[in-house]
């Protein structure tokens, strides 16, 4: 379940948009209709004005394919289930950094229970926040719009924090990530900018079954004309 190399845009459907009737089909469905990843949205009503799932409806669809399992934790607080999500079959586990007071022993954790870990930002809040904790950091999940609720538009300003928490990482082994309002339109800006995962969950599910493949083939197409042009 290794990731691809930061040259390649890997492209990670939300399950947030999927049919939840049938959800174990439909991570198989964009899996075939060549999804990089599965990005999971974890929401407890509480941190975001939204309510999801947990740790055993992951597990339930664990065994539907090999793909990375993107969990991101949208609940406050996120230390006491760090290791069910672990145990449920996430490969990446990520916080937000406004739900933990102490994110360095957070993401230590996500590290020592196996997973690699992840931070998460809301728009608003200031990539400084993280710049003290970077060396046990594997992923930052930049937000494009404010968590809790699908399909809401893309906000444009957070393209500048994407470049400077680029700028930021360096060369340490870090993938930025990309979670709102991620459309053909909207990707070329954030990967232009420094984005490796790009988050879609409406611009994918959109249209049914049928159009997944297109609709994830234009994701990668938009971005990598912005790679081919760098």
């Amino acid at each position: 379940m290794t990731p691809k190399t930061t040259s390649d845009i890997i492209i990670a459907p939300s399950v947030l948009s999927a049919d939840f009737s049938r959800l174990g089909e439909e991570v198989e469905a964009v899996c075939r209709a060549g999804a990089d990843w599965i990005h999971l949205d974890v929401m407890d009503g509480h941190f975001v004005p939204n309510i999801t799932f947990g740790p055993p409806v992951i597990k339930a669809i664990r065994n539907r394919t090999d793909k990375v399992f993107d969990c991101h934790l949208m609940i406050e607080p996120a230390d006491p289930y760090l290791a069910a999500f672990a145990e449920a079959g996430c490969d990446y586990i990520t916080v937000h950094a406004e739900a933990c007071t102490h994110l360095d022993r957070s993401l230590q954790a996500i590290r020592d229970l196996g997973c690699k870990a992840g931070v998460s930002l809301n728009p608003s809040t200031p990539e400084s926040v993280i710049e003290y904790s970077l060396d046990r950091v594997d992923l930052v999940l930049m937000m494009t719009v404010n968590p809790g609720l699908g399909g809401q538009a893309f906000i444009p300003s957070v393209v500048e924090k994407v470049r400077r928490v680029k700028s930021m990482i360096g060369k340490r082994p870090i993938m930025i990530e990309i979670d709102g309002g991620v459309t053909p339109q909207t990707a070329p800006l954030v990967v232009s900018a420094g984005a490796d995962i790009l988050v879609a969950g409406s611009a994918i599910f959109k249209g049914g079954e049928q159009a997944y493949a297109d609709n994830i083939s234009a994701l990668r197409k938009a971005s990598e004309r912005v790679r081919e042009a760098a």
